[in-house]
């Protein structure tokens, strides 16, 4: 499963080997390679041709042409889409809103204070799930602008820990 955001509305994707489901609706439809880069979709009596004008492969963006309009589609696989999840950021830009449990579990250890500035990678707090210690790193540089969480406090998953 993966997600397709077109003009600012994201739609869930899901393709098996015999379907593809958009938003859980199945389509159905015919296709032909015309060109490298052109498709012809018939569905029903409605006949398009898309054309894939251009890749972005680091932003996961395509730059599509169907029939006299163009597109831009952004996609989001499913790490993407469990990163976001996390509260954190597969872009790597760098800017941090806040960091969110993994995982249910019990906090052992803050390692940061509201005020202290974090680079990528550097361990904000140990979190205890299934009797192991795990270190929740930053995705990205910022300020601690607020600690959500205490010590030895229980956790649930996606729970916000840390603000910046």
């Amino acid at each position: 499963m993966f997600s397709v955001i077109l003009q600012n509305t994201a739609h869930s994707v899901e393709k098996t080997e015999d379907s593809i489901k958009v938003n859980q609706q199945e389509i159905v439809w015919d296709l032909k390679w015309v060109e490298d880069r052109k498709i012809h979709l018939v569905r029903g009596t409605e006949s398009i041709e898309a054309e894939l004008l251009s890749i972005d492969r680091a932003t996961k963006t395509l730059l599509i042409r169907i029939g006299h309009k163009t597109a831009t589609l952004t996609l989001k696989d499913r790490f993407d889409l469990l990163l976001e999840k996390m509260g954190m950021s597969a872009n790597g830009n760098g800017s941090l809103k806040d960091i969110r449990a993994p995982m249910p579990g019990l906090i052992l250890d803050l390692k940061v204070k509201p005020g202290d500035e974090v680079k990528k990678g550097d361990v904000v707090l140990i979190l205890e799930a299934m009797k192991m210690e795990n270190s929740i790193k930053s995705p990205g540089d910022g300020v601690v602008k607020e600690i959500k969480v205490s010590l030895k406090q229980s956790v649930e998953k996606n729970q916000v820990l840390i603000l910046f």
